[in-house]
């Protein structure tokens, strides 16, 4: 029969939780090149509206993967950085592009 695993007890589970969804891994990798303002951020990632990029936004910046700063400039001004959390995730963000240029290559699990 099936186990009865718990969400809380599998932190594969608890990672999945934070940058599961269509666009939170999209925006990690952006910013994953350095910090960017919202409108280059938007452009990097075209086909998302600025009403869900603001709500991934804050669920990113809530659960302490990116940090928001401010300045209070005219017109204002917002840029948006990984944390040092949110940076260590860049070696899983790494594995994952290159499996998936691997399984496209035909290399099977095997061979890695």
């Amino acid at each position: 029969m099936g186990s009865n695993l718990n969400m809380a007890e599998c932190p594969a589970m608890e990672t999945i939780a934070l940058i599961g969804g269509r666009w939170k891994v999209i925006i990690l990798h952006v910013l994953s090149k350095g910090t960017r303002r919202f409108g280059e951020i938007i452009v990097r990632v075209p086909s998302i509206s600025r009403k869900v990029l603001t709500e991934q936004l804050r669920e990113l910046e809530a659960d302490g993967l990116i940090s928001r700063v401010e300045y209070k400039t005219l017109p204002p001004k917002v840029e948006y950085t990984l944390t040092a959390f949110g940076k260590s995730l860049c070696p899983l963000l790494s594995y994952i592009s290159a499996w998936k240029r691997d399984s496209e290559a035909g290399l099977s699990s095997d061979s890695l």
